[in-house]
């Protein structure tokens, strides 16, 4: 992210496979992210640990609006033209892994306002926002994640899902990245 930075890069678009913790999303939705639960930021994993670069921002960012309105608005006219798109906006969550969640890690997920869980995405937004990039979040919901499932999670059928949502995710993510392209700097 810092190196995209520094190349002149002023917008960044994160996508990730989550799991559904809202009992409204089905596998093949799209969610904006509107916010953000770090999990492992918060138990001290935090990529702004260290030595702080002045290059890329302040030592204590605000992240309270990281995920911009403006692209989320864009993002959500482009999925309104297109067919066969679901698209949410919620929390996004996430938990260290690589073991998928216990019911009652869901449960308890779901009770702090999350609406989908993952591996990965904010630390890289935290890294963005330091810098002082636009930030869009997508997520492709690839399972349903609610802590009431009678079947466990695989990760065959988080790329089943993936896959699947292919030709929908490819014309969703070039409609947003053309209209990011018409954007003023």
């Amino acid at each position: 992210v810092r190196v995209m930075h520094e190349l002149g890069a002023h917008t960044l678009m994160v996508t990730n496979a989550a799991g559904g913790l809202n009992p409204s999303y089905r596998p093949g939705d799209f969610m904006l992210l509107s916010d953000h639960i770090n999990l492992p930021g918060m138990a001290g994993a935090n990529p702004l640990v260290g030595t702080n670069d002045e290059r890329f921002g302040t030592r204590f960012p605000a992240l309270a609006k990281a995920y911009d309105a403006g692209l989320r608005q864009l993002a959500r006219e482009v999925a309104s033209k297109q067919a066969d798109i679901t698209l949410h906006e919620g929390v996004y969550v996430m938990v260290s892994g690589p073991s998928f969640e216990t019911g009652a890690e869901l449960k308890f997920l779901r009770a702090i306002g999350a609406d989908a869980v993952g591996m990965s995405t904010a630390p890289e937004v935290v890294v963005a926002r330091h810098a002082g990039m636009r930030v869009l979040g997508l997520s492709l919901i690839t399972n349903t994640a609610t802590g009431d499932d009678t079947e466990e999670v695989n990760h065959a059928e988080v790329l089943a899902t993936a896959d699947a949502a292919r030709p929908r995710f490819t014309m969703l993510v070039r409609g947003i990245l053309r209209g990011i392209a018409n954007l003023p700097a």
